[in-house]
């Protein structure tokens, strides 16, 4: 399907750009097209095979969206590393999928370049548990983009199977230890047809210009593609995503939609300079890949005076959930929206058992979209999946009228003196204070109550908010033992690879702050 795609979209847009990389390289559909075919000759020369599995290493640029058609084409499966993560923790994920080939842009081991591409040699491939590792640098011009892997191709690819893995995106799951979603052709049908419905031929749709600011391996990149290719829009790749980057490129090219993690979109709309720019060109902001706060859905709107719109999954559900620009504002508060076509959204107990509206249960999706398995783990597989094929999201939350209302991780509640607390809601009712710009509420041991809420935040304004300011604040709408007992401000928010809150990392910032004097405290409630 995804290399189908790419041909019938080089056929119809041709020269028209797909990709811009970083470094201003430039890609036609056509240029696409025809590079996936020699790349693919190349790679099969070099001893992939249809069901191997090839190793992306590489930061946002054509060079890896041409190796993911390319492998596709030949029937291999991709399985796209994080080049933001550290040297051990991608060796970690490749450990875990053990794959015949790895294309890294900072090259193999061997200490004299004996294992880079640039050297001259193609590779043979061997065992599986030492594969040969690949050095990738970015090209500067289409004769020198991967010119040591291109061969001359000798038939159009392997005949295309529904059932066929294409592509493994790792997630934590609702474990925290990574795992490998793989995703079939089938599931990136119904993911297109999702998201594009029927966009052949529709003259508003191609030629806009959109951004990518995250890394490619993530579940959307992975699996969007081909209706990405649908639309016949030019992506501009980002290696490191700025705000004041993201902003300039909307307006020096006219993009229509502001998209992006909730933490990217509060950036761009907190930046001092934001004023400064042009955005009349923008019909939509869309949110993914995280919780956005009631407060930062609003300001979105408010500002750009366009729809904000959201969109709910996990990585191994592979479509969700999501809000519409027709929904009323005041339908869209606190909630998540509605499931997609196709898609059946359940509320269940620790046991699997369905639960009514209103109660809180785990969140599990089901849709021809959820990936097929773990890599190689059969046992986390049956884990994750109820007895009737549902995923299991590791969110807690209710149904509100047909809509989600997420509470939180199950895996970030904590239990203060017996009660459950979900930070998602605490923090969703102190953000709305006008002295918080931010807020993350982390657990801290006690004593006494066995875990106490902290309240991390970014102020808004000077002075910053006192403790018992938001304690009062938030008095109204939550019960007591919900609210923070500790305060700590910070300028910053530490970020994930994928550039979402690092929970973790923000406990150890609370708790080196938490060490220092004059941390307020609250205690008598």
């Amino acid at each position: 399907m995804l290399s189908d795609t790419l041909r019938t979209a080089a056929e119809r847009f041709g020269d028209r750009t797909a990709w811009v990389s970083p470094n201003g390289l430039k890609l036609s559909y056509a240029q696409a097209d025809r590079l996936a075919d020699e790349v693919a000759a190349g790679l099969g020369a070099a001893g992939l095979e249809p069901g191997d599995v090839l190793g992306l290493v590489l930061p946002p640029s054509v060079e890896y969206m041409v190796s993911y058609l390319a492998a596709a084409r030949l029937g291999a499966i991709t399985a796209g590393v994080n080049h933001r993560l550290t040297r051990a923790e991608q060796q970690k994920l490749l450990d875990l999928v053990g794959p015949s080939l790895v294309l890294d842009a900072q090259g193999g081991p061997d200490a004299d370049g004996s294992s880079q591409l640039h050297n001259g040699s193609r590779p043979r491939l061997g065992s599986r548990t030492s594969p040969p590792v690949l050095r990738v640098d970015p090209a500067e011009s289409i004769d020198g983009f991967l010119a040591e892997l291109r061969g001359v191709p000798a038939s159009t690819g392997v005949q295309y199977s529904r059932d066929r893995a294409v592509a493994i995106v790792f997630t934590s799951g609702t474990t925290g230890r990574p795992r490998g979603a793989v995703f079939c052709g089938r599931q990136l049908e119904f993911i297109t047809s999702i998201d594009t419905g029927n966009v052949w031929g529709d003259p508003l749709k191609p030629g806009f210009h959109t951004l990518s600011g995250m890394s490619l391996t993530h579940l959307g990149p992975m699996t969007k593609l081909p209706g990405n290719l649908m639309r016949g829009s030019t992506t501009h790749l980002l290696e490191h995503w700025s705000p004041l980057t993201a902003l300039e490129l909307t307006q020096r090219h006219q993009m229509p939609v502001l998209a992006g993690v909730p933490t990217q979109i509060a950036l761009m709309l907190h930046h001092e300079r934001f004023d400064d720019f042009d955005l009349s060109c923008v019909q939509a902001v869309i949110m993914g890949g995280g919780p956005a706060s009631p407060g930062l859905i609003s300001e979105a709107r408010d500002r750009l005076g366009v729809p904000a719109m959201l969109r709910y999954s996990c990585t191994e559900a592979g479509t969700g959930v999501g809000t519409q620009p027709t929904d009323r504002p005041d339908e869209i508060p606190g909630t998540v929206g509605r499931p997609h076509e196709g898609v059946e959204l359940t509320i269940r107990s620790a046991a699997g058992e369905l639960l009514p509206d209103g109660t809180e249960g785990e969140v599990c999706l089901n849709s021809p979209g959820v990936m097929s398995a773990y890599w190689g783990d059969p046992e986390a597989t049956a884990v994750v999946f109820t007895s009737d094929g549902a995923v299991r999201t590791g969110d807690t939350g209710r149904l509100v009228n047909g809509s989600l209302v997420l509470v939180g991780r199950s895996t970030d509640m904590f239990v203060r003196g017996g009660n459950n607390v979900h930070p998602l809601e605490v923090e969703a009712v102190l953000e709305k204070h006008p002295k918080v710009r931010e807020v993350a509420v982390i657990a801290q041991s006690d004593e006494t109550m066995g875990e106490i809420g902290v309240a991390v935040v970014i102020p808004a304004e000077e002075p910053p908010p006192t403790l018992e300011d938001l304690r009062k604040f938030a008095g109204a709408e939550l019960a007591g033992y919900k609210l923070p007992e500790r305060l700590v401000i910070t300028k910053e928010f530490p970020l994930t690879a994928m550039d979402k809150l690092d929970r973790a990392a923000v406990a150890a910032l609370a708790e080196n702050q938490l060490r220092k004097p004059g941390i307020e405290t609250d205690r008598n409630q």
